[in-house]
């Protein structure tokens, strides 16, 4: 199946403490969107982009792809007042019977590997979600009492959540509800079953100033790895 990817773009930095959106910034000398489309091409140089974004920023976006030199074609949608109204508005450019794997924007570091399994399992299973473990104790809180978590069943979600496109459609047909933190929990909320596959904990996401210095440490460590 033809595999499309809808990068979701459209946060405006205010944890980051900055004036220039947090996908905008430098990332070890490269914007840190033009190094999450890298990863992506680097899994396969052919695949089909779409990039959500907030309109006031569309012709900024030309002008680093001009300044970078990076010349793969994407469709430009506008993002909503939710990440389910943007997703909803890129899904109008995605075509029917395909793979579409959609991804945050500032997630630059995810790994060929956990790409490859999510489309691999969506093509199969209609979904793949990706997960990682957490190595920490973790306790649930409410009012003044605490219990603990058997940390072994916990699982932290990432992207790309990956879809047979006539599934995500269908999901995203339906009203914004608050509890629709990601594309999972909307697909799920129609009945479908939901396949968890191993992502890559170095896939963070870049919201704070710490998590880009912490995106450049792993890059920096992944340049030495390869040389």
């Amino acid at each position: 199946m033809q595999k499309y990817v809808l990068i979701t773009a459209g946060g405006k930095g205010v944890r980051m403490q900055s004036d220039k959106p947090k996908q905008f910034l430098d990332l070890s000398g490269r914007p840190v969107l033009l190094r999450t489309f890298d990863a992506f091409l680097a899994y396969a140089p052919d695949i089909y982009f779409v990039l959500v974004l907030p309109e006031t920023f569309h012709a900024y976006w030309f002008k680093l792809c001009e300044t970078f030199g990076f010349h793969t074609q994407c469709k430009l949608a506008d993002s909503g007042p939710t990440r389910f109204h943007s997703v909803k508005n890129g899904l109008k450019l995605v075509p029917d019977n395909v793979l579409l794997a959609i991804h945050d924007g500032v997630r630059p570091l995810v790994s060929r590997e956990t790409i490859s399994r999510v489309f691999n399992y969506a093509e199969k299973f209609g979904n793949a979600i990706p997960v990682v473990g957490v190595n920490q104790s973790v306790r649930i809180s409410e009012h003044a009492l605490s219990s603990a978590l058997p940390r072994e069943k916990i699982k932290l979600v990432q992207t790309p959540q990956c879809f047979r496109s006539e599934i995500i459609k269908r999901a995203y047909n339906q009203s914004f509800r608050t509890n629709y933190t990601d594309d999972a929990s909307v697909v799920e909320s129609e009945g479908e079953r939901l396949y968890l596959v191993d992502g890559n904990h170095e896939n963070i996401k870049i919201t704070t100033p710490l998590d880009l210095r912490v995106a450049e440490a792993l890059l920096e460590n992944q340049t030495g790895s390869a040389s």
